[in-house]
């Protein structure tokens, strides 16, 4: 009798194993939506505080894509951003302005996206375009630094 109940717990413990390691290479495996259809555009800023990569891209809370890369401009040593946009949403104008924003007490931080007006007038952003409107992350301890020194001068 034990030794059928061994069998039964090892045979569910190892059922939990697999379906864990599937669940974790689904996972890694999913893009952004899961079809793999996006596209690249660039931002640059001046500081991206704690952003990584694969971190989430929103617009009004909605990820539309994820950080693909970050790299320092070679000529003013300046942080590029490589925004991986899924390919459904295709139709930001080139007056959309880009934010590194914060979430959760965390502190987690993720690229948000504020679409811009669209009109005749306007161009449509295109895939490898740079976002010209950004507005770098905002980092705790400057903040608190500055507080205390303004503090400090009274």
């Amino acid at each position: 009798m034990s030794k059928k109940i061994e069998l039964m717990v090892g045979f569910f413990v190892a059922l939990g194993i697999a379906a864990l390691l599937m669940l974790s290479y689904k996972v890694a495996k999913t893009g952004i939506s899961g079809d793999g259809e996006t596209y690249d555009l660039y931002a640059k800023f001046s500081n991206i505080g704690g952003l990584k990569v694969r971190s989430p891209i929103k617009v009004g809370g909605v990820v539309v894509g994820r950080i693909s890369a970050i790299t320092l401009d070679e000529n003013d040593y300046t942080p590029v951003v490589t925004l991986t946009i899924n390919k459904k949403y295709n139709n930001f104008s080139d007056a959309t302005s880009v934010s590194i924003l914060t979430a959760g007490l965390l502190g987690e931080q993720y690229v948000g996206l504020q679409p811009g007006f669209m009109d005749e007038s306007v161009d449509i952003l295109q895939p490898g375009d740079f976002i010209e409107d950004t507005k770098p992350a905002l980092v705790l301890e400057e903040l608190i630094g500055q507080f205390l020194f303004s503090q400090g001068n009274d």
